[in-house]
């Protein structure tokens, strides 16, 4: 008995042209006008009558807001090599790059930092971090919680989450800002940690969906909580942003800030303590 096995189709750049531009709700008129070229020319793209060069794929790519590891799939549809390498962090190349990163994390002491790739993986972290999440946490229940995944770690129960006072209020920014970042990439990896992390228990309902009206701001409050133990925390993402490595231009660095001198003082006694 044999069984039948239905045909991979690989997506023309033409699908993955109007894929992108429906999901930036864009008219094929609102992207010809923005692009400079006739709304004709973009619907035979669209349709496979007509065949667009490297620079007008990268120019329809620009306007699209097209994230870079998206921009090689609209290449490689189109016939065209990728032009936008990839780089793994750990690897010999990013030597000089992980030395930065890994100053930059140590001039940050003694407050928490990270840095993050676009899933919230966690790929380094200073010193001030690990002693902080020591405080409320242990191995077991880290990797019980999913980490090294920033998001799984503050969102599941087994993790910071009982120890965050203003969890509902920090959690519901976090899921905005999955949202956000689905809403940019459209990556089906983002989408599956969304669903993942909104299937957790007791998630409200209405964090299913993107709210428009929160704030895009990339701050977060967040005061954790144990017994004695108290931190109030501000943080600030930052990116690369310039990069043509994808890597680079993925990652994020999350800086945690003192919101009160108690905490401060706490962040300083708790770095001259002797390592435990």
């Amino acid at each position: 008995m044999h069984t039948s096995v239905a045909p991979h189709h690989t997506p023309t750049i033409g699908t993955l042209l109007k894929r992108w531009r429906q999901h930036r709700r864009m008219s094929q008129l609102a992207l010809a006008l923005e692009a400079e070229i006739s709304a004709r020319h973009l619907s035979f793209i669209e349709t496979g009558r007509a065949q667009p060069s490297r620079d007008m794929v990268l120019l329809l790519a620009q306007v699209l807001e097209v994230p870079l590891r998206s921009r090689n799939d609209l290449l490689t549809a189109a016939g065209y090599a990728p032009i936008y390498r990839e780089t793994a962090l750990d690897a010999p190349e990013m030597a000089q790059i992980r030395r930065t990163l890994d100053f930059m994390l140590g001039q940050q002491e003694p407050y928490p930092a990270i840095v993050l790739d676009r899933l919230w993986n966690i790929h380094m972290t200073n010193t001030a971090m690990r002693r902080v999440v020591g405080c409320f946490i242990d191995d077991t229940a880290m990797t019980a919680a999913g980490a090294p995944n920033a998001m799984r770690l503050i969102m599941h129960p087994q993790g910071l989450r009982p120890c965050i006072v203003n969890w509902d209020a920090a959690a519901a920014t976090l899921i905005q800002w999955l949202h956000r970042d689905l809403l940019r990439t459209d990556d089906p990896a983002t989408r599956r940690l969304l669903d993942e992390i909104l299937a957790y228990p007791d998630v409200p309902r209405q964090w299913r969906t993107l709210d428009l009206a929160a704030s895009s701001a990339p701050c977060l409050a967040i005061e954790f909580r144990k017994a004695e133990v108290r931190f109030s925390f501000f943080t600030l993402l930052a990116s690369l942003g310039t990069s043509y490595d994808i890597t680079l231009r993925e990652l994020r660095i999350e800086c945690f800030f003192a919101a009160d001198e108690a905490t401060e003082g706490a962040l300083r006694r708790l770095a001259a303590a002797p390592p435990q």
